[in-house]
C-alpha cells in the first residue's frame, strides 16, 4: 500500500516543493487508511467518515478521496509500517494535531458503530508511537464517540 499511496499523492495531490508537508500528509492518510482497512471489513459509514476526514484534513477533491480510498481497497491485505509513518509525524506534528490526528482515528473507527479490537489496537499502537499519554489517547476517544 505504502508505494501506490506514495504515487498517488506525487502525481495527484502534492506539489514537489513541498516535501515536508507531503510526507505529513502521507502519513496522515495512511494512518486514517489503515484504521479503515485493519478489521476487513469495508462498511459505508467508514468510507464515508474517511473521506470526509482525507477531504477536510488533508484538502483534497472528491476524485482523489475515491482514488485513495480504491488503492486502499486494493491493497487491505499489505502489510504496512506504522513506524515510517508515526516518525513523520512525531518530526512535524505539535502536540495538538497529534492529538486531532487521532480524534480522527477514533471517528474512522466508530463510524460504523461498532469498535472492533483491530481498530482499537492499531489506534493504541500509534498512540503509543506518537508519544500520546494515556489520558489524551481516552479523551480523543471520548471526544470521538460523542461526536459520532
Amino acid at each position: 500500500m505504502i508505494d501506490k499511496i506514495k504515487n498517488f499523492f506525487s502525481k495527484k495531490v502534492l506539489e514537489p516543493e513541498s516535501e515536508s508537508a507531503s510526507a505529513d500528509q502521507l502519513a496522515m492518510a495512511a494512518l486514517l487508511i489503515e484504521v479503515m482497512v485493519i478489521d476487513g471489513n469495508l462498511d459505508e459509514q467508514e468510507l464515508n467518515s474517511i473521506a470526509e476526514t482525507l477531504s477536510r484534513m488533508l484538502d483534497l477533491s472528491a476524485e482523489e478521496v475515491d482514488e485513495l480510498i480504491s488503492l486502499s481497497r486494493e491493497e487491505v491485505t499489505e502489510a504496512t509500517s506504522l513506524y515510517q509513518f508515526t516518525r513523520e509525524i512525531n518530526e512535524h506534528f505539535d502536540i495538538e494535531k497529534k492529538l486531532s490526528l487521532m480524534t480522527a482515528m477514533w471517528r474512522v473507527a466508530y463510524a460504523d458503530g461498532h469498535l472492533d479490537k483491530h481498530e482499537e489496537n492499531i489506534i493504541r499502537r500509534v498512540a503509543d508511537l506518537l508519544h500520546i499519554r494515556h489520558s489524551e489517547y481516552i479523551r480523543c476517544k471520548l471526544n470521538a464517540q460523542e461526536s459520532s
